[in-house]
């Protein structure tokens, strides 16, 4: 695998994962997204 690549990879987990770190920082937001998912059961 090309470095390049291995980095660019690298870097949109880290980004991936500091957006989920984000997101439970706000309480509602998650209430809110699982009261939509479990209103699709």
């Amino acid at each position: 695998m090309a470095r390049g690549k291995k980095i660019a990879l690298y870097a949109a987990a880290m980004t991936a994962l500091a957006g989920t770190f984000a997101l439970y920082l706000r309480p509602d937001f998650l209430v809110d997204l699982s009261n939509q998912v479990w209103a699709c059961f």
